[in-house]
């Protein structure tokens, strides 16, 4: 007890030792807190990011392409090069009491091919006209049991039902040339979601409106601000812009998806804002059917990423070339112009910018609203001459840059 008693006056107390802050400035310890807290804080980022995407993978409904072999995903932001992904539209009716102007067939309403070239610094999505008549190449059967044969002088609309997803998407890699390893099939439901989710889109029309096969309705020329049953019936319209025809109807959807990007891109827009974003995705997710490899949300976001920080002057949109009004196989629906579709898919394989050389049959350029002329990017009179794009005369469309008006018809 005694040397116990000794040891215990001879040491000092282990409390009054580490009690001895007042030889450390405060700063220092203020320092070592905020590093502490830094990690914590990224730590939890990271983890929050990783329970998000795990939360958002798990809503998806993905299909396999052929030859699909899907690679790791890439880390956030680190998509590499250029990329082609097909965005398909479907106008199956999901309402069991049916749908205004639409029966229950599985048909792809939209098929839209959006091009990344290798650098990143621009991007074309060109729309294919649902009637469009091309060669259907053998389809895998949506039971998985062997293959559909090839069919010659089919519309492209018929490859959703024929053989899903990966049908339209043989037939489109097929069609213009270009290697297709990314698709996703969006329902028409969800971009009533989606639209509410972005606050809405305006869009310009330059008189009254009144579509009763697709329901939409304007009473006066201006500018609206579109979301939900409006904008879809908007998209879906075809009787009440340009000629009444679907060429028509692609250069009004082509507008409303340039205003939408616009609309994202403001500084108070969805891309800045994360729990909007989060939003978006979560909707985007639960009412779109993936190919296997954009199953993972990491490489949708690192994708979005690389088109996010492209200008809105070097993002085009472009009508596949073809016309109405021919005879034989093409009677009653679209044929395509083979030379101006040529040149513009050596423009596109070769990562060279064009601009459409007018506006498509429903829009017009909103500062020339009955011409329907003139959908160069303001933007690109003042590039350097290096980097002016070629204008494609016999090509339809516009820049994300441009603001045009769709014609009521």
């Amino acid at each position: 007890m005694r040397a116990l008693r000794k040891t215990s006056r001879t040491q000092p107390p282990t409390l009054a030792r580490h009690g001895r802050l007042h030889r450390h400035p405060a700063w220092r310890v203020l320092l070592k807190a905020a590093a502490v807290g830094c990690a914590v804080l990224v730590v939890s980022s990271v983890s929050l990011v990783g329970v998000v995407l795990l939360s958002l993978e798990s809503r998806v409904e993905s299909v396999p392409l052929v030859g699909e072999t899907p690679g790791p995903p890439p880390s956030l932001g680190s998509f590499e090069g250029g990329f082609n992904v097909l965005v398909v539209g479907s106008d199956v009716c999901e309402d069991d009491s049916g749908c205004n102007g639409r029966g229950k067939a599985e048909l792809n309403d939209v098929t839209m091919l959006i091009h990344v070239a290798e650098d990143q610094q621009s991007a074309v999505a060109v729309s294919i006209p649902r009637d469009m008549v091309v060669s259907i190449p053998a389809c895998p059967r949506k039971d998985g049991n062997g293959f559909h044969s090839a069919m010659s002088a089919q519309p492209i609309n018929n490859t959703l039902a024929y053989g899903g997803l990966a049908c339209t998407v043989l037939t489109v890699s097929e069609l213009t040339g270009l290697e297709i390893p990314f698709a996703l099939q969006v329902k028409f439901e969800g971009v009533k979601k989606i639209t509410e989710v972005i606050g809405g889109v305006p869009v310009c029309v330059d008189g009254p409106i009144d579509d009763p096969w697709s329901g939409f309705s304007v009473d006066a020329a201006g500018t609206h601000e579109l979301s939900g049953e409006d904008a879809l019936n908007f998209l879906r319209t075809r009787h009440g812009v340009g000629d009444g025809s679907d060429l028509g109807r692609i250069s009004t959807q082509q507008m409303f998806l340039s205003s939408m990007l616009r609309t994202l891109k403001k500084p108070d827009g969805i891309l800045n804002d994360p729990v909007a974003l989060f939003r978006l995705a979560t909707v985007v997710s639960e009412n779109t059917i993936f190919s296997n490899s954009l199953r993972n949300p990491m490489t949708m976001v690192a994708m979005a990423q690389a088109l996010n920080g492209m200008g809105l002057e070097n993002v085009a949109f472009a009508q596949y070339p073809s016309v109405y009004g021919q005879d034989g196989v093409y009677a009653g629906k679209v044929a395509p112009v083979a030379a101006e579709a040529d040149k513009m898919m050596d423009k596109i394989r070769a990562d060279e910018r064009f601009v459409p050389g007018k506006t498509g049959l429903g829009t017009a350029a909103a500062d020339a609203p009955e011409t329907g002329e003139g959908a160069s990017p303001p933007s690109s009179t003042s590039a350097p001459p290096s980097a002016t794009p070629e204008v494609l005369d016999g090509v339809q469309g516009q820049t994300a840059a441009d603001e045009t008006c769709a014609r009521h018809f």
